[in-house]
């Protein structure tokens, strides 16, 4: 007869063994803890855990199963709040990091906990972001990533992070690949693609000194504190060096207005009134950062075409089998691909009129 499960155990986790090595790692900890899963990161395993003394922190290790090579990568995301957490920008505190896969399976990492929350919906900003306080928090989060904009990765010991030189380039060439290798699964081929790339790799922007990019700066991977600041940044696991100007577009285009269309993924946050729009974070990023933004169409009709790419590829894996798809809307993830094409086509047009 097989042994029976707790259900209340943590998944992905032998919590005795994970206790011990907190117990002889971390000293503001006390096992035994009690573990609240968090929703949330890239599908990473994320608890809540609280010791004995009611300290309270946050445990991270990768998804169960089998992974691609640099996806969850728990030894990038401990580098970089390590580093960070002697700046600036807000991040968790680094409290122990463990590389040694026996333990549990997966390198994990310990972080302090910080009270905030993510904004996923336009139901989390009615809850956490009142009215009065959305242009507070816009401005702090868009103040946030200028800090991390203006901090050379040398100075603080993450010069290697990633390669420093045309950044936009290598991207382009990457995710046309993926485009093109996964043309047959998704049974999806549009010409917008194959234009845009080239286009687009036929006039990169020259790129200044590198810069830490998040990859992945929204509101969604902020903790909003409840004075209305970004209390951290988290989710650092796709972060590397290269054009700071890509990293401010992504995070614009996550920004929606109340007058965009229909989101094809829920409400989003700043579709609500009362929040900043786009034009006034770049006019406010630009102020603090000294950084000419007109070719800023380039870069948002750059991410527009590479989260068509990397949409295309996960839509290509569902309908190959590849991945479960309960509770899938495959209709809503083929609308996001012609979408984002859509919207990277338009970005480009604005650049070509205003040459």
């Amino acid at each position: 007869m097989p042994p029976s499960v707790d259900p209340t155990a943590p998944i992905g986790y032998d919590q005795a063994a994970v206790e011990a090595w907190i117990a002889a790692n971390i000293a503001e900890l006390t096992p035994p803890l009690k573990w609240t899963r968090l929703e949330g990161g890239h599908s990473n395993l994320t608890y809540l855990i609280e010791g004995t003394l009611g300290r309270l922190a946050v445990i991270r290790r990768p998804p169960m199963g089998e992974l691609l090579p640099k996806a969850h990568d728990m030894a990038r995301e401990w580098a970089l709040i390590s580093a960070l957490g002697k700046t600036a920008v807000p991040v968790p505190r680094a409290l122990g990091f463990c590389a040694d896969t026996s333990v549990t399976g997966a390198m994990f990492y310990v972080m302090s906990h910080v009270n905030g929350h993510p904004l996923y919906s336009a139901a989390d900003a009615q809850r956490y972001a009142p009215l009065q306080l959305r242009q507070e928090i816009a401005h702090s989060f868009i103040d946030v990533l200028a800090e991390l904009h203006s901090i050379d990765p040398d100075s603080v010991g993450l010069g290697e992070l990633g390669k420093k030189d045309d950044y936009i380039g290598r991207q382009l060439k990457t995710w046309y690949r993926s485009w093109t290798a996964s043309i047959a699964g998704a049974q999806l081929d549009d010409a917008r693609a194959h234009d845009l790339q080239k286009y687009l790799l036929e006039h990169v922007p020259e790129q200044g000194p590198a810069r830490i990019v998040h990859g992945d700066y929204g509101l969604h991977n902020t903790l909003v504190g409840p004075d209305g600041r970004i209390a951290a940044v988290v989710d650092w696991e796709i972060s590397t060096l290269g054009d700071p100007l890509a990293d401010l577009a992504y995070a614009l285009n996550q920004w929606a207005e109340p007058g965009d269309p229909p989101s094809v993924r829920g409400v989003p946050p700043t579709s609500l009134p009362g929040w900043p729009t786009r034009k006034e974070l770049a006019e406010r990023y630009a102020a603090r950062t000294g950084r000419d933004l007109r070719l800023l169409d380039y870069y948002v009709g750059f991410n527009r075409w590479k989260s068509a790419a990397i949409v295309h590829g996960v839509y290509a894996r569902y309908l190959e089998g590849k991945k479960s798809t309960v509770g899938v809307d495959l209709p809503a993830l083929k609308a996001q691909i012609l979408r984002s094409l859509e919207q990277a086509e338009a970005a480009v047009d604005r650049l070509q009129r205003q040459a």
